[in-house]
Parts: C-alpha cells; sequence; structure tokens
C-alpha cells in the first residue's frame, strides 16, 4: 500500500470516532441549527465526489465514486427530513373551533 492510501484511511477512521463522539454529545435544542450547517456542507461533499467520479481513472475509481456521490445524496436528503421533522415540533398547532384552549 502506498503512503497517502494509508493516511487517507487513517484520516477517514478517525473522522468516524470524532464524528460520532461530537454528534452524540449535541442537546437535542442545537440538533435543527446543526442539522441546517451540516446540509450545506454535504452539498459540497457531494459536489467533490461529482468532480471525484468524473476525473477517476479506472472502473474502481468510477465505482468508488458513485458510491460517495450516493450516500452523499442520501445523507443530504437523510438531513432535509429530519430537519423538517424538527422543525414540525415548534409549529403552533390549530385548535379545532369547538374546542377550548386550555390555559
Amino acid at each position: 500500500m502506498s503512503q497517502e492510501l494509508v493516511l487517507g484511511i487513517y484520516v477517514f477512521i478517525m473522522a468516524i470516532f470524532v464524528g460520532f463522539e461530537v454528534i452524540s454529545r449535541v442537546p437535542s435544542v442545537l440538533h435543527t441549527p446543526l442539522m441546517s450547517g451540516t446540509n450545506a456542507i454535504h452539498g459540497i461533499v457531494v459536489l467533490g465526489a461529482f468532480l471525484v467520479a468524473g476525473s477517476a481513472d479506472t472502473p474502481l475509481l468510477h465505482t468508488l465514486g458513485f458510491i460517495a456521490v450516493v450516500f452523499g445524496a442520501a445523507n443530504v436528503f437523510g438531513g432535509f427530513v429530519v430537519t423538517d421533522r424538527m422543525l414540525e415540533m415548534f409549529k403552533k398547532r390549530e385548535i379545532p373551533q369547538g374546542e377550548k384552549k386550555d390555559a
């Protein structure tokens, strides 16, 4: 293995551990603002995956680039779904006309 590949694998594994620790310690109040920020970052990740997949020379790199695009897009989509669900919690519910509002 080349030294560059080993370094890339090392950075990837460290990113997994650091990401897990950071995300697991985020309180639920901060979840929605953080998801909005990470959705923007994941959009940049998808763009980078497109660039890498487009400049690939071998079928293996094309396959890895395609997988990166699919996973990045799924992450963006999932982030928007979670953000939308979290924002639904903050919407005021309408009270039907026949019911009284509890104090």
